[in-house]
Order: C-alpha cells, then structure tokens, then sequence
C-alpha cells in the first residue's frame, strides 16, 4: 500500500517498504546523493486534518561521508506519523542502531499511540523521556560489544503528528520551524555550549555544573553539541577520555588532577514540546543543521511556500531546498523533512519575497545605533 503513495519515478528506484512502514534509509557512496520520499498520510493518521504530504530528502553534500538519516513511520502509534532526522558524528554506527531502536522504544512507552490521545502531556512527557534514556544505554553497551565507531554519536530531533497536535522530542541542533500564515516559527533550540541565547547559556552552566569545560565553542574542546545519544567519553568513560587527552599532549597530568566530573557532560535528556496546530499553520519543516547554518528560517520558509505556490509538490520542493542549501556553499550533510498539512490552497497564494520594508528599517536602526555610538564616543574622546 505504501507503494502505491509515492510518486511512479520513486516506485521504480525505491525498495519495496512493505505495509505501513514508510522510512527512508540513506546509502552512504556518492558525495551528492538524494534519498527521498513523498508520502500522502492519510486523514485517519492526521485526526481531522485532511490531505497531509510528507517530503523526505537526505544529501550527502561535500561530506566524505554521509551520517545522517530520516525515519518516516506510520504504523504503531494509533493515528499519529513519527517522523525523525538523526544527524550522526565520528560514524554511522550510532544513527544506524538509532532509526529503529528509538521508535520501537516509543511505541512501547506511548502504549502504540494510546498514550498520545490522551491529552496528559505530563505522562507523554515521562514517556518520551524514559524511551530516550533506555535507548541511549543500549546503545552505550552496543557501542561497547560491536568495537565500531565506538565514540560516535548521533543527534535525534523526533515528530509525533496527529489530530491536531504536534509532539517534538529534541536532542542537539537539528530544528523545527512551523510556517504560521507565511511566517517561521522557530519551535527548537540548538543544544550547542556556544552562543548568548538561553538554551546555549543553560548548556554551558549545565556542562560546568557536571565537571566539564568549554573551549571554542566545544566541550572539552571537542565535540560542539551538547546533547546526543552515544558519545560514551562523555559519559560512562569521561575519565578514559582525560587519560588519552594526556597521551595525545591536550592536556596535562596536573591540569586532570583537578578535573572533578559530577554528571554526563553530553546527555540524551530530550526538550519535550507540544502544539495544538491551528488553522493558520501551512506546513512543519523539520531540517538537520546542515540546511540551518547556511539558511535562515524565514528564507527557508518563503522558499517551500514559492516552491508549492509554483508546483504544489512538496517532495519536490523538499528535494529544491535541499539543493539551495547546496547552492549555499553548505559543508554538512542535509537532511529535510517537510509535512504540509493539506490546509492551503497554493495556487491561490501569491508569490512571497524578502520583507523589503522590514530589512530597510533594520538597516536603518543598524545605522542609527552606529552614529549614536559614533557621536557618544566623540564626546568621550574630547
């Protein structure tokens, strides 16, 4: 049946998926490669909001290798799709055990969907959290027994979409943005120990609380993100890790002498939100870093919207982002998940550009605090 969803070109490259799974596995071999997907969920899995289509591409980019994965699944949880991009590190091995492990856990935990109809976001949350937490351990002990990228880690940003209401479970620095009548809406934070917004400033005061440092925007001056599954020497083998730091001239005897740790340094404890999706919301792009360091929301947002207003396909326009991104000179793997919701009319809409009048009076005031600090700074001088 899932076959029969997909459009005929990607029946004819795609495996057979077999019933109600819909996933997307990437192959590793070709520097720019697209592996993708476009799904017709049907109104029974959306709760009422009829008609949503599912984009799915995953690029290898200018990587060596390619890390990343997207899991589209739309059985076991009772009228909710899950949707999830894992964006891996120092291996693949983490993102492989992940893009199975993590969602069966789920399904576990959330009683095949039972659990996300009910409306008690306090026990959801409690589920989701724990489902996180036992599959990171498994995969520190699988890590351990398989001896392969046993320093790896994997990043895992996670949708729940269904009646109404959309679950984001976080770890690391993909991010989800909603398009609110045209406009992005932001609804993730990039765990990242660098930076001045909240989230970043929480990492670094949790990092320092469990024993850790930061260095150029890395903790310990390694790794940049803060929470991910897997990267087991800032976990269970920290004091291994300060070992080999001395071996290989990082650091010195003295300077670990000091070094107390109190907790994990990297932790797969997710950002749990929930949003009732009104009618106002278009579509859900959720996208690896890899697109968000080289693309700003609104642009990412205005340019899905132009794509559909042109076409109307929203695998299309997945797989157009995809390669803007690369047309932007992106270093990373991409990987983009987009769920229109079925609720606009895209021929109708008119073509969306850059807010020029918005820009201008930010290049104004930009002006304007530079002459007044300017001028203040020529009455200090005096």
């Amino acid at each position: 049946m899932a076959a029969a969803l997909l459009s005929p070109q990607l029946q004819r490259s795609l495996p057979n998926l077999g019933g109600g799974i819909t996933s997307v596995r990437t192959r590793r071999t070709r520097p720019r490669q697209c592996s993708a997907i476009a799904v017709d969920v049907p109104s029974s899995l959306a709760g009422g909001v009829s008609g949503v289509r599912w984009g799915s591409s995953s690029v290898q980019g200018r990587r060596s290798e390619m890390e990343d994965d997207v899991v589209l699944r739309s059985d076991g949880l009772d009228g909710f799709a899950f949707a999830a991009v894992f964006d891996g590190h120092a291996g693949f091995s983490s993102v492989e055990f992940l893009r199975d492990e993590l969602y069966n856990e789920c399904v576990e935990v959330l009683q095949g969907g039972l659990l996300l109809t009910s409306k008690n976001f306090d026990a959801i949350k409690a589920g989701i959290a724990k489902a996180f937490e036992t599959v990171d351990k498994k995969l520190l002990t699988w890590l351990e027994q398989i001896g392969k990228d046993v320093d790896s880690g994997a990043t895992a940003t996670v949708m729940f979409l269904g009646k109404g209401v959309l679950i984001i479970s976080h770890v690391g620095d993909s991010c989800v943005v909603i398009s609110r009548t045209g406009k992005a809406e932001i609804l993730t934070g990039p765990h990242r120990p660098y930076g001045n917004n909240r989230v970043s400033l929480e990492e670094v005061k949790r990092i320092r609380a469990a024993g850790g440092w930061i260095v150029d925007g890395r903790i310990c001056g390694d790794i940049s993100v803060s929470r991910a599954f897997g990267d087991i020497r800032f976990k269970t083998k920290k004091n291994e890790m300060l070992k080999k730091g001395v071996e290989e001239g990082r650091w010195t005897e003295k300077f670990i002498s000091r070094i107390r740790f109190k907790d994990d340094l990297v932790t797969s404890s997710p950002d749990i939100y929930q949003l009732d999706l009104g009618s106002d919301v278009e579509f859900i792009l959720l996208a690896s870093d890899g697109l968000w360091d080289y693309m700003k929301s609104s642009d990412a947002v205005t340019f899905v919207r132009n794509q559909l207003r042109q076409h109307g396909d929203v695998q299309l326009a997945c797989e157009a982002l995809a390669q803007a991104t690369l047309d932007r000179q992106s270093q990373d793997n991409i990987s983009i998940v987009i769920a229109d919701l079925g609720r606009t009319d895209w021929q109708s809409v008119p073509p969306q550009g850059p807010n020029f009048f918005y820009e201008m009076s930010q290049a104004f005031a930009t002006v304007g605090i530079v002459s007044l600090g300017i001028w203040i700074s020529s009455f200090l001088l005096v």
